[in-house]
């Protein structure tokens, strides 16, 4: 098969959207929009994210993942990793500040903990790893669309006092410009689903587009406020230590964990890479809408921890696929799946390509 034209060295660890992203920020740091021209980037920017969660509709489709629902023991492991354990964490960290994080970075954190799992890169080191494919698919989408009315929610709950707040004003801005466009994707799939399935590549461009311009509109705002200056790069170094424990207690917790409530290896290996992985492409938009002006610095732990996962997850995949190689080839056939399960159509959800690997 013929490389893409921009496609990466495949000894490159560093993801190409993360690049576009770390370009889109010193963008933003060199030549931040200002005055009028920050009042149409932002309008711009709302108007993306809102297309954004209507192409999250439009794509997700309600009969696979109600299908999905059969093993629910999965996906209710799942959820709770992502909504509890998660939250937990980030809740514990509260006694880094002010000593190891100061109270702004730890407002990223904590947000990072509650925003949906991925769903491609969950797909993806699952299908690598032999592990139980529809599984993933099915938990990921689940969790996006909990996300959408839950993130706000835990926000809501855990973030008051913490950095900007979360506003009963942020919560109804979440609904007109998150979960309405959403819902009136799912409506509207019916007839625009086949269109958007034939022009996936384009709609992925754009994708792409539009969260860089909701990280273009929220990183000027946040050099125009100077909150930049609370960064140093010792802080950002301890950031990434902190943000690597994160991971790895859970990455630790959901294999392990799953192992003890009785999964077979392909589960819990579905387990292992839905549960403990934050979803990029669905936390910038909500940050936008949640924390405004304030977005750049409450993203940036999500942004490092997002690429930490896939350098990290690339090599467990390869790990537990080896293993399975050497066990065997039933080791890697996800048993428990009922007859006739198969992987759906990875685009829906969320959006193609937007920091997620393929």
């Amino acid at each position: 098969m013929r490389r893409p034209a921009l496609a990466l060295p495949s000894w490159l660890p560093v993801d190409g959207y993360i690049l576009a992203l770390l370009a889109t920020v010193g963008l933003a740091a060199l030549l931040p929009a200002t005055g009028s021209a920050a009042t149409v980037a932002d309008a711009a920017a709302t108007g993306a994210v809102s297309f954004l969660f209507f192409l999250y509709g439009a794509r997700l489709s309600t009969a696979e993942a109600m299908a999905g629902l059969r093993h629910w023991r999965l996906h209710v492991t799942v959820l709770a990793c992502t909504f509890v354990l998660f939250p937990l964490l980030g809740l514990a960290s509260r006694g880094l500040v002010p000593y190891v994080l100061p109270g702004g970075l730890y407002t990223g954190v904590l947000f990072l903990c509650l925003v949906p799992s991925t769903i491609q890169s969950s797909i993806a080191f699952t299908s690598i790893a032999r592990g139980n494919v529809a599984a993933a698919i099915c938990a990921g989408s689940f969790s996006s669309l909990v996300g959408i009315v839950v993130t706000p929610l835990l926000a809501a709950l855990l973030l008051d006092g913490e950095g900007p707040g979360v506003s009963g004003g942020a919560l109804v801005s979440i609904v007109c410009q998150l979960l309405l466009p959403f819902l009136a994707g799912q409506v509207l799939r019916r007839w625009i689903g086949g269109f958007l399935t034939r022009h996936k590549k384009v709609l992925g461009l754009v994708d792409r587009g539009s969260i860089l311009l909701v990280v273009y509109s929220a990183f000027s705002a946040g050099v125009s406020a100077g909150i930049w200056h609370q960064v140093s790069p010792l802080r950002l170094l301890v950031l990434l230590g902190v943000l690597g424990l994160l991971l790895a207690v859970m990455l630790i917790l959901t294999s392990y964990g799953s192992r003890k409530l009785g999964f077979g290896r392909a589960d819990r290996i579905a387990i292992t890479f839905a549960g403990s992985k934050k979803s990029l492409a669905a936390g910038l938009p909500m940050a936008s809408v949640l924390f405004g002006a304030q977005a750049g610095l409450a993203v940036l732990p999500l942004m490092l921890f997002h690429q930490m996962q896939l350098m990290v997850c690339a090599v467990l995949a390869k790990r537990y696929a080896a293993r399975a190689e050497a066990d065997g080839p039933e080791a890697g056939r996800p048993a428990d799946v009922p007859e006739g399960d198969g992987p759906a159509e990875t685009h829906d959800g969320e959006p193609v390509g937007a920091g997620e690997p393929r």
